[in-house]
């Protein structure tokens, strides 16, 4: 992707050394700064005590040991790579949603490690997912797999859209075959024949790819029509995969939501990292 500065979040979690691993992998490809964050807290709401100067200088120095760690470790993989750890006294996806901001990507882990150094729980991947206004990636699964196509959920919302160019941004980084798949479920042959559906369908797969395919010429592109739920459809194809993209929200959702039933499920179920794209008009 043509980004300028990935940043991911860092608890200490082997989640969140996967997510750390994936990133670094990503800024390398990109030739883009890393930036580790690790978010704390030093009061947790219900709990009263007396906060004094000593423990929040003790949450800092672990704060900021934990990120130099990371980075160091980075390092070490990643000769040459521009790498910064950021440790800050704030909730984990405020601290995310803020930094991330002016990056070009956000990283989470699929959980994390919970109690003072909540950053990387799913609660929090979730609300950096529906809340950030730049692409997030949620790593799960095979996230070390340097193997398999690149998957994008197409069905023509502009999210999907957005979906889409960060696909094929990614597939031609890594060199590797896009899937682009459209699942539908097939109407009542009574109301219309199976075959006059289908050909609607593959209709408007091939509409949505024909000029990402004249931009990417050199990425292989299979269009893949599937009978079935879109969620099901892609946690299935995901198995193959090294990456599955998706708009944040399709056709099917309500209006109101900031991150569709397909991403979400993704989230949670998906064999390898998923991709969140947003629509330009949601930045």
């Amino acid at each position: 992707m043509n980004i300028q500065r990935v940043v991911v979040g860092y608890d200490g979690s082997d989640e969140a050394r996967k997510a750390v691993d994936w990133a670094a992998a990503e800024a390398a490809r990109a030739r883009a700064q890393l930036r580790i964050v690790h978010g704390y807290q030093v009061v947790w709401p219900g709990v009263y005590y007396d906060v004094t100067a000593e423990l929040i200088e003790a949450a800092e120095r672990a704060g900021e040991q934990l990120v130099a760690e990371a980075a160091a470790r980075v390092r070490d993989r990643h000769d040459g790579l521009d790498v910064v750890g950021v440790a800050v006294h704030a909730p984990g996806a405020a601290t995310l949603l803020d930094l991330g901001e002016a990056a070009g990507l956000l990283v989470v882990g699929s959980r994390g490690a919970g109690g003072v150094s909540n950053l990387l729980l799913g609660s929090v991947s979730q609300q950096v997912a529906m809340h950030a206004r730049t692409p997030v990636a949620v790593v799960r699964g095979h996230s070390d797999a340097v193997t398999g196509p690149v998957v994008v959920g197409v069905d023509g919302s502009p999210s999907a859209e957005a979906a889409l160019r960060l696909a094929f941004e990614a597939a031609a980084a890594r060199g590797t075959e896009l899937v682009a798949v459209r699942a539908f479920v097939p109407p009542s042959p009574v109301l219309v024949p199976r075959e006059a559906a289908e050909a609607a369908e593959r209709a408007a797969l091939e509409s949505s790819l024909a000029g990402w395919r004249e931009r990417y010429p050199g990425v292989k592109v299979e269009a893949l029509l599937a009978a079935g739920r879109a969620a099901k459809v892609l946690i299935g194809v995901s198995h193959t995969a090294q990456l599955v993209v998706v708009g944040s929200r399709g056709h099917g959702g309500f209006a109101g939501l900031l991150l569709g039933s397909v991403g979400q499920q993704l989230m949670q179920h998906a064999e390898c990292p998923v991709l969140i794209a947003h629509a330009p008009s949601a930045t």
